[in-house]
Parts: structure tokens; sequence; C-alpha cells
């Protein structure tokens, strides 16, 4: 009866119901096929082709088994533990590299080089305080340890002594400082071999005052030694001078500087009075400065006088909240000597004093 009612005989035509059938599919393939796209592309739009995780934007019906495989997606925005960044466009230069690509190939300040300048020498005639004062400068990267490449450790080669180096960028000096190698015979050979410009810096100092001093830091560590007239002479009476002992050799710097002078010209070696330095230290560093061929930055202001150590300390600096001065093993009290013997010594010296003046060109007033 109802088929009467509607006016058609029979059932509905199969072809309908196949017709709603496919438009039901249709709709739910485009429904799974949008929300598809949505869960594999990020913020930018940017597919799983190129790169960017696949994530779900939040719960929703008829994906249930989806999220059981996906993760969220992150919000825009930091992690707790990174720190915000400004976006920059996807083609954007990686940033520029300082000049001088260090060894390792770590993007890392500047380079490891070898010296372009060394302070040679002497011991115990002021090379540490030349070293302190002159690492202030920010064109000076210096070494605040002795390597003793030159006389002790040179069978370890030039890569081992480069990777002692601070990092020092193009427009920066690298410098070093051993005193020993001043009197060391083949120390100029083998500076010479290393680089034949590298600059040469001598810290000299009245031959019998640092020889009095070289033995004062020598009472320290060993109580026991002879007197400073036993060490100093062979025969006192006859005024024979023991040139054996290191302590008086090293004075004689005349002698040492002609194994120099085989090798380096004499512009390329500057020599600092410790005298002034103590006197006039602004002075005497702004030569240096001017010898390395940097700017004059290290002046007086940068400087007052220790009393209780007798010689002048670097002020403090912005980077710096303390003044800086030497450590306690500078500036020691010299053991007292009898003045004959000072006197002697004296003229044992003259003659190495005057040739040195005359070979340097300087009166350094010892005598």
């Amino acid at each position: 009866m109802a088929y009467r009612v509607l006016g058609r005989a029979g059932p509905p035509q199969p072809r309908r119901a196949r017709r709603l059938l496919f438009a039901f599919t249709l709709s739910l393939s485009c429904t799974y096929l949008c929300y598809s796209l949505l869960c594999c592309c990020d913020d930018l739009g940017q597919s799983r082709l190129l790169g960017a995780p696949r994530c779900l934007r939040g719960p929703s019906a008829g994906g249930q088994k989806l999220l059981q495989k996906s993760r969220p997606c992150d919000l825009p925005g930091p992690t707790p533990s990174e720190p915000s960044a400004p976006s920059a466009p996807a083609a954007a230069a990686p940033a520029p590299r300082l000049s001088g690509s260090n060894h390792s190939g770590s993007p890392k300040l500047g380079t490891k080089r070898l010296p372009q300048a060394l302070i040679v020498g002497v011991k115990k005639g002021g090379t540490r305080a030349v070293l302190e004062f002159i690492r202030v400068h920010p064109d000076v990267r210096a070494l605040g340890t002795e390597p003793h490449f030159f006389d002790r450790n040179y069978g370890r080669g030039l890569d081992w002594y480069r990777s002692l180096m601070p990092r020092t960028l193009e427009s920066q000096i690298t410098l070093e400082k051993t005193p020993s190698y001043f009197v060391t015979q083949e120390a100029p050979r083998r500076i010479f071999n290393m680089s034949r410009d590298t600059k040469l810096i001598v810290v000299v100092r009245n031959p019998v005052t640092r020889a009095i001093s070289d033995y004062t830091q020598t009472l320290s560590k060993k109580p026991d030694i002879p007197t400073f007239e036993g060490l100093s002479f062979r025969n006192r009476t006859l005024g024979l001078v023991d040139v054996s002992w290191n302590a008086i050799r090293i004075g004689m710097y005349a002698l040492h500087l002609e194994s120099w002078l085989r090798y380096f010209p004499l512009a390329q070696i500057h020599f600092v009075s410790g005298e002034r330095l103590i006197t006039d230290p602004a002075g005497e560093m702004g030569r240096v400065q001017d010898f390395l061929g940097i700017k004059r930055l290290i002046t007086d202001k940068h400087f007052y006088f220790n009393k209780t150590k007798g010689f002048p300390c670097l002020k403090k600096t912005e980077s710096s909240l303390l003044p800086r001065c030497l450590g306690k093993s500078k500036g020691r009290t010299h053991v007292q000597i009898d003045p004959e013997v000072i006197d002697q010594l004296r003229e044992f010296y003259r003659p190495y004093n005057i040739k040195f003046y005359e070979t340097v060109g300087q009166d350094f007033r010892w005598e």
C-alpha cells in the first residue's frame, strides 16, 4: 500500500542508492584529505617533503587513531630550555666568520698563531713587568707562562708550540716571554728559522744588581747554597770572577748579543731599561708600543707606584676591580753584599757594558 501512495511501483531504484553512497564516501574522503593536509604541514605551510615534522593541531572527531601515533603541535614561541630569537627569512645568509679560521675548524674567536714578537731576556731584568704591562693593550695577546720552546722543548715541534698560544685576530700580535732564550746559543738560529721577521725584546738591567737579584731568588728556594761572594769568584784576592756561574754570565750582555746579531738586524731588537721601567714605566712602555707598531694606549694613567714593593703597578681597569701588581716573588729585599765585592764586579763588567752601549747605541749608565 505504501508503494501505491508514493505513486510508484516496486522498491527504490538501486542507482539512486549508489549515488547517495558515492556522495557520502566522497564527502568523507575530502574531509579526511583536508584533515591530513593540516596534520602534515607546519605554521608556514611547509610539507613533510620540506622537512617539517608531522604533528596534529588537536583532537578531532574520527581522528583518534592518528592522535595515538602523532605528537601535538608546539605552540609558536620558545621552549623553556631555549631563549627566544627573532625569526629570520628562510633564505638568510649565514653570519660571517671572524677573520682567520682556527685549526680545529670550530667558530671560535681568532686563530692560534706562532708569535710575531718575543721577550727573550734577561732573567731578573724586568721581563715579567713588561709582559704584564703590554698585555693591557687590546692589540696584544700574550702567553702567561714561559714555554721554553727554543731552549728546552724545541724537539716538540712548531705545531706543539703554536698550540700553546692564545687565539688572536688578524689585527693582534701574539707574544710570549722566556728570558733564558737570550743566553741560549741555539735560540737565535731557531727563532730565525721560525720567522726571520720576529721582533725581539730584551729587558736589561745593571748586571751587578741583576746578579744579586738572581742570587736572592735562588737563596729563597735553596737556603743552604754558598754565599754570593763564594759563588762569584774563583779567587777574590786576585779578582778572578767565576764566569761559569750563570748569575754572573747572564750579565755579559755584549757577549750574548753577538749570537743574535748573526741572524737579526739591530733594528729588529728593542732594549728596555730595567731601571727606567721602574722610574718611568709609561715612557718605556711607550717605546715598546712604538717598536711593535701599535698605537700608544698604555700611558701614565695606567700606573701607580707601589711603595711597599718598590716598583710600579697597574691601576684598576674597567675589567678589573683591583689594582694589579706583580706576584710575591717580585720585589724581594736583596741580601746584603760586601761593598768591596760590588766594586770588584763593577770593574769586571765595565768593558762588557761599554761594548754593549756602543753596539746598541744606548748608554744605560750602569757605571
